[in-house]
């Protein structure tokens, strides 16, 4: 078998046990203690241990012999600072300190501090030679030639030759002692030796220190890059803010160049009288169509074209359809509408004070809830609470009561709505409630529809903000008078509830190609009601303005999404109604800026919940996202 002779060789702990008895022998420290050169004295021990079974060059058993009487020291060191525990750190400690303990007395200090610096990973081996041993060494690492042959014994009788040893020179904090490791060295020698500098000792450096030191670096960084990211995003918003300036100012001087254009080109006096708007600032940021002095209500179509048709109800004159181009940027003039309606929406939001009482913050009542439909209430009512509502309570029928209150433990549940006197245990919760919210979950039977009908009623003679969702859709396609006409009543359909609703009451088909159009038409027809027509952008209007929310949202359109939306309208609703009262909104429609702000809000949710979970998002999804979303859009 060759011998490897590369220095950091692995060693068994059988290896290393066997070479610490061949090195523990008697006649063994006896020759290293009396002899300078000790190559020869390793070239035994590898022969002996060879004999063994285990193959080792003399300069592998050296290096290992010195790297275990490092670690002896190193703990030797620390047992006597610490009480005796480093021991452990040392696997052969016993065996060398029965081998070390009848040897002269070394200093561990000394040893670490100017002996090897270096170690093989994995063994601890040292990578220097101790002092004044391998330059008089006779052993040749690379031919392997020796001295002496590989047989020769080691005897006892080897002259002694006196060994110089540095004195080690200890300093204290109160007093300076030297001690001399030989007493026959010469006091000259000492003052002329130069002191080595001192190592740095990693060995016993605290590992609780450097966690610490670990754990602030990395604090400082992330500040840092916090910092950085802040930094840029304010930019950001500069950068945004300046160009929607310059949008701005292109739209007023295109308004004004367009202006100038129309004045010159006016129609004669006999050519009927249009009323002609142009665009600004302030008509980017509200694209309504004034009334002229003709009567004319123009109905603003934001893409296109801004129809001005005379009163149908008029009846002297043809109906006659007049066009009026409406010229616009295209997403810069909505996304002006969009800022300023999210302004408005901001300042109808109360403000989070300790001296408010329960309730005050809204009240929502959730009329929906049978048998066989118990989620669209429950998301109704949380969502309400989720956005802000201090209170929800929920009007069902008896078997989905208990469901309901299954699900969540702050819903105050009532199972009323198919008893006999349902319409009396609504009406005297009436006077606590500051809106209503009807249909989610509702169904279509006969009886809970007429009890629903009346209930809309009493609401009505008390000024309650009304949002109709769902089935309760239904019973406006069958009996509109029920809310038609009413100011604070608020629509949510769909495209398909839209559609039953708009051909019930137009008595023709709707034209799918002009959406904002058709929705104008319905709320002129159910007496400016507000209506929100949900879909890739969401429409609103009140049947004198049209308003789109186009906040980005997701593809994903799992079920429960409009009973969102209809709670938290009804939270909306009740602040735009009230803020309205205080003098805070004037120019806008209260309805319409707390259906923009519910449809912004469920949006934002959507999105959020959308990056989380993409496919699988669900509308619990989505309500976990409505503090933040909140937050995002109204509080920031």
């Amino acid at each position: 078998m060759q011998a490897n002779t590369t220095r950091g060789f692995l060693w068994s702990d059988v290896e290393t046990r066997t070479l610490l008895n061949i090195w523990g022998e008697q006649d063994i420290q006896t020759a290293l203690d009396g002899n300078f050169r000790n190559s020869f004295v390793y070239r035994d021990v590898s022969r002996r241990l060879g004999a063994m079974g285990f193959e080792r060059t003399p300069e592998q058993c050296r290096v290992r012999i010195k790297s275990l009487k490092r670690q002896y020291l190193l703990a030797k060191e620390g047992n006597l600072r610490n009480n005796g525990q480093y021991h452990k750190i040392c696997k052969f400690y016993d065996t060398m300190e029965r081998i070390l303990s009848n040897r002269p007395v070394i200093d561990p200090q000394e040893f670490i501090e100017c002996g090897a610096g270096g170690e093989e990973a994995g063994e601890g081996l040292e990578e220097e030679e101790e002092d004044g041993e391998d330059a008089q060494d006779g052993f040749s690492e690379s031919t392997g030639d020796c001295p002496l042959p590989a047989e020769t014994e080691v005897k006892v009788e080897y002259p002694t030759v006196p060994i110089s040893v540095p004195v080690k020179v200890t300093v204290s904090n109160n007093s300076t002692s030297m001690r001399s490791q030989n007493s026959g060295q010469p006091a000259s020698n000492l003052s002329a030796r130069t002191p080595k500098r001192p190592r740095k000792r990693r060995a016993n450096f605290p590992v609780e220190k450097l966690m610490e030191q670990f754990l602030e670096q990395s604090a400082q960084a992330e500040d840092n890059f916090y910092r950085v990211e802040e930094r840029r995003l304010q930019a950001e918003d500069r950068r945004r803010e300046m160009e929607h300036a310059r949008e701005l100012q292109m739209l007023q001087m295109l308004g004004q160049m367009f202006s100038s254009v129309s004045s010159a080109a006016a129609p004669s006096k006999t050519s009927p009288t249009v009323a002609r708007a142009p665009v600004n600032s302030s008509a980017s940021s509200s694209p309504s169509c004034p009334r002229g002095q003709s009567g004319q209500v123009k109905h603003p179509s934001p893409r296109r074209d801004c129809f001005t048709q005379q009163s149908r109800l008029s009846s002297s004159g043809p109906q006659a359809l007049v066009f009026d181009r409406y010229y616009s940027l295209g997403s810069t003039s909505h996304r002006g509408m969009e800022d300023d309606l999210l302004s408005l929406v901001k300042n109808t939001v109360p403000p989070l004070t300790s001296k408010k009482h329960k309730g005050q913050d809204g009240r929502i009542g959730i009329i929906g809830g049978c048998q066989d439909y118990t989620g669209a209430p429950y998301f109704a009512a949380i969502s309400a609470l989720k956005a802000g509502a201090d209170l929800s309570h929920v009007f069902c029928t008896k078997e989905a009561a208990p469901v309901i209150k299954s699900y969540s433990p702050e819903l105050i549940v009532h199972p009323v709505l198919d008893s006999p006197n349902a319409v009396e245990e609504i009406e005297k919760w009436l006077p606590r409630l500051h809106s209503l919210v009807v249909g989610p979950g509702l169904g279509r039977e006969g009886l809970l529809l007429k009890t629903v009908k009346e209930v809309i009623e009493k609401s009505k003679t008390r000024d309650i903000p009304i949002v109709i969702d769902a089935d309760g859709l239904w019973l406006v396609t069958q009996q509109p008078s029920v809310i038609q006409g009413y100011h604070k009543g608020i629509l949510t359909p769909n495209i398909m509830e839209f559609t039953r609703l708009y051909q019930a009451l137009n008595r023709e088909p709707m034209d799918s190609s002009d959406h904002q159009h058709s929705v104008m038409q319905l709320s002129v027809a159910m007496g400016n009601l507000t209506v929100v027509l949900k879909g890739e952008q969401d429409v609103i209007t009140d049947g004198s303005k049209v308003f789109t929310c186009s906040l980005e949202g997701s593809g994903r359109r799992c079920g429960g999404q409009g009973d969102l939306l209809s709670g938290s309208m009804g939270v909306f609703a009740h602040w735009a109604h009230s803020a309205s009262a205080a003098g805070v909104i004037r120019s806008v429609n209260p309805s319409v800026v707390a259906a923009y702000g519910a449809c912004s809000l469920t949006r934002q949710c959507n999105s959020q919940a959308f990056q989380r979970h993409g496919r699988s998002t669900t509308t619990s999804d989505m309500i976990q996202e409505i503090g933040s979303a909140f937050k995002k859009l109204f509080e920031s």
